[in-house]
């Protein structure tokens, strides 16, 4: 069963994301194993770093565009309240071709940070594809997940697993038709202290001793594979299967707490926008918007890395931890930078992209006006076509006129016969 692939995750575009950050993961773990130390919770910690370092210059940007944005907002402000009771399309154009201008003149996009949360958001959603699957990534950890699963599949024990351990039945519906891949991500879901259990009492040897050793972290027997919530019910449900001791129901507290503690300084160390007393309801509706968020993202953290399992939760924290380290260089590296001298160099980029604007404005002009003349050139010979077949009818006019009879056979008296009588005069007088 080497090299099953598992579960993993099959959404485009974060599936893809997934399996090139898993194969970074998998060369971490083996790193790791070559030193005698194969951890997943240090995996997890160094795979983080690494992937957040990745992503700085990204993160470098945006804090640009933060601090950038929060020293021009006050222009921004100062041109909506000026446009703040014209609605006429005018004057929308105007206010719109002004911030434009401001935009320009700092040197930002107005979807600049945007477009940098689109690109980072693949990425995150991605991390916790491979730290969710974990064997699906890491073929070491695949393969004891593997003989666990090969050992009570083949011993004929499923019914039994369903039925014994806790939140077991939730992912196992029909016994009969369950893959091997499709049982290795539940023995990953499920308690992990139940499943040792379970081993235990069965007399089942295969792959429980490598996946105590790879999820074990800090504290001998937490395994990150349980979630905080099921360490502290099993300590104080004395009937619960597993041995629990009160040195890792403080690790399990621990996690969420530090979860929150950590989010809660990445809220601290943002950029604070600049006080403005000429706020308008909408930026004080936002504000206390943002506000409320930083309140409730770190409670948000602490309850999922309470209830999912503890992987994730140290995943968590060392994200926290890492863009806390980050922001605290990033701001320092912000305070450095002359804003003057930077707005100075976008302005001089902006007037070239203007420039360069007006060049292809111009090409273009250019081009269209020789494609009016090619529409011209078909109009004039249209036109000259139209003259030949009016001369040519002329023609036919006069050579109709030459072919009728002559004065001789016009009838005397009438008005054709005066008109030839009239002609032969002139003739005889102009010779």
């Amino acid at each position: 069963m080497t090299g099953i692939l598992l579960t993993k995750s099959t959404t485009p575009v974060i599936g893809w994301i997934a399996s090139l950050l898993g194969l970074i993961m998998d060369i971490i773990f083996n790193v790791l194993d070559l030193i005698g130390i194969p951890n997943i919770g240090i995996s997890i910690i160094l795979f983080t770093i690494i992937v957040y370092l990745l992503m700085l210059p990204l993160t470098i940007k945006q804090q640009k565009f933060s601090k950038l944005s929060a020293k021009m907002n006050p222009e921004m402000q100062a041109i909506r309240e000026k446009y703040k009771n014209r609605k006429d399309n005018d004057s929308q154009m105007q206010m719109n071709a002004e911030m434009q201008a401001v935009y320009a003149k700092y040197g930002v996009s107005p979807t600049g940070s945007c477009v940098q949360l689109l690109i980072q958001m693949p990425i995150l959603f991605a991390l916790y594809q491979v730290i969710y699957r974990m064997p699906a990534y890491v073929k070491k950890i695949g393969n004891a997940f593997t003989a666990l699963a090969d050992a009570i599949m083949n011993g004929g024990l499923l019914t039994d697993f369903k039925d014994t351990v806790q939140n077991a039945s939730t992912y196992i519906k029909d016994v009969d038709n369950i893959s091997t891949n499709q049982f290795i991500d539940v023995l990953n879901r499920v308690n992990f202290s139940d499943v040792s259990a379970f081993a235990e009492n069965h007399n089942i040897t295969a792959g429980l001793a490598d996946i105590s050793k790879y999820n074990s972290f800090l504290v001998e027997g937490f395994n990150l594979a349980n979630s905080p919530s099921s360490v502290v019910s099993t300590f104080f449900n004395k009937s619960a299967v597993g041995n629990v001791t009160i040195m890792m129901v403080i690790l399990a507290i621990a996690i969420p707490v530090l979860s929150a503690v950590t989010q809660w300084i990445n809220v601290l160390l943002m950029p604070k926008q600049e006080s403005n007393t000429k706020k308008g309801e909408a930026e004080d509706t936002m504000a206390s918007s943002m506000k409320t968020m930083n309140m409730v993202m770190p409670l948000m953290s602490a309850f999922f890395c309470y209830t999912l399992p503890a992987g994730l939760g140290l995943y968590w924290i060392s994200g926290s931890v890492v863009r806390s380290i980050q922001q605290v260089v990033i701001n320092k590296y912000m305070d450095k930078i002359d804003l003057n001298d930077l707005i100075e160099k976008n302005k001089e980029k902006s007037a070239k992209k203007i420039e360069k604007m007006k060049e292809n404005q111009a090409k273009l002009q250019q081009y269209a006006n020789m494609n009016t003349k090619g529409i011209g050139g078909t109009t004039n010979t249209k036109n000259y076509t139209q003259k030949a077949k009016e001369a040519a009818s002329i023609s036919e006019n006069k050579a109709s006129v030459s072919s009728k009879p002559s004065s001789g056979s016009a009838k005397p008296g009438s008005l054709m016969a005066k008109a030839n009588m009239v002609k032969e005069y002139n003739e005889r007088n102009n010779k």
